[in-house]
């Protein structure tokens, strides 16, 4: 019966209060395709993250170079500070070392270099559609999706030496301490792969999506953690909008598909996240948000919410802020914030 009992001192001002000087490394605001539209503008983002006394959020954008958009909106925003990166989606040619290098000197600088969201082979091949109650990838239903989309998709090798494209790449992010790798979308095996290959780049920071931690295995997430990697939790990998049919990436209506081809939600949603947290130690790990669809409250309530769902499955306010606000510090490269800038009362 204890294991039922709602934890001590939960409340609503205390999940705000926690928002002081946290980080959400995963915002997706505007613009983005008609028919995905997004909550909130990029402007918007940052003023509401302001307003509730965070210190800065990252944004995700599978169509452009975000840190372009970050360079705008800090010039637009004070007392706030954004960062963005590349996702290496088909729009960018997928494992383009020359986007890449742009990116890094494009705007406020690349924070992160992603392999790929919707445009890696892992995540292309699993989306299609119901045809006579049977599912059927897009690849086979369309001749076009095969040769505009998923041959142009992003795969980590899993064996042998990186070919010269993610060579490159490797070695530009290896080149910029300051720069964390994302895995992006792609499969287990194959962020495995890539975290082993980070390590023989001399790669100083990897972050490992959402899309990956959500289906691997606990003993793969410890093994990926004792590499030094941060394991990434977002709150919209859990919700109820996951298995809803979106055009997020593709601008032909006929390719929407299941959301990363799922037909459910995940199973044991946001409390297997506590429990995994608990398992493998707040230290490895980062909550963000992962909002920005039109369907889901605005970031920030998002992401008050995540922690809020967090505190009531027993995960302490110490470890909570050390996923919002520690861990994002140390992944972005900034100095701690004063503790009496964030203090819980």
């Amino acid at each position: 019966m204890q294991d039922y009992l709602l934890p001590e001192g939960r409340s609503f001002e205390l999940s705000q209060q926690l928002l002081r000087g946290a980080i959400d490394i995963h915002v997706h605001a505007g613009p983005h395709i008609f028919s995905s539209p997004r909550r909130v503008d990029p402007v918007e983002a940052a003023q509401e993250a302001r307003d509730a006394g965070m210190r800065a959020i990252v944004y995700m954008d599978v169509f452009e170079m975000s840190n372009g958009t970050s360079w705008i909106v800090n010039r637009v925003v004070k007392d706030f500070e954004t960062f963005g990166g590349l996702i290496m989606n088909t729009v960018y040619g997928g494992m383009n070392p020359r986007a890449v290098k742009t990116a890094l000197y494009y705007g406020t600088g690349a924070k992160y270099i992603s392999f790929g969201a919707h445009s890696t082979y892992f995540q292309a091949a699993r989306e299609g559609h119901l045809v006579n109650g049977k599912f059927v990838p897009l690849s086979e239903l369309y001749p076009d999706f095969k040769t505009q989309e998923l041959d142009r998709c992003i795969r980590v090798p899993l064996e042998g030496d990186p070919d010269p494209m993610l060579d490159e790449v490797l070695r530009l992010i290896a080149d910029h301490p300051h720069v964390y790798l994302n895995t992006g979308h792609i499969s287990v095996p194959e962020a495995l792969r890539l975290i082993e290959l980070s390590e023989q780049y001399g790669i100083q920071k990897v972050l490992v999506a959402s899309s990956v931690t959500k289906i691997a295995t606990i003993d793969e997430l410890k093994w990926m953690a004792s590499k030094g990697a941060f394991l990434e939790y977002t709150l919209a990998a859990y919700t109820h909008t996951t298995p809803i049919p979106k055009t997020h990436y593709y601008v032909e209506r006929e390719y929407m598909s299941i959301d990363e081809g799922m037909d459910t939600a995940p199973d044991g949603g946001v409390k297997k996240v506590s429990e995994q947290i608990r398992e493998l130690g707040a230290e490895h790990c980062i909550l963000g948000s992962d909002f920005g669809v039109y369907t889901l409250p605005t970031p920030v309530e998002g992401f008050r919410n995540f922690i809020a769902c967090m505190l009531d499955l027993g995960i302490s306010a110490d470890d909570v802020r050390t996923m919002i606000k520690t861990n994002p510090e140390r992944l972005l490269g900034l100095d701690p914030l004063p503790e009496e800038d964030t203090e819980v009362e």
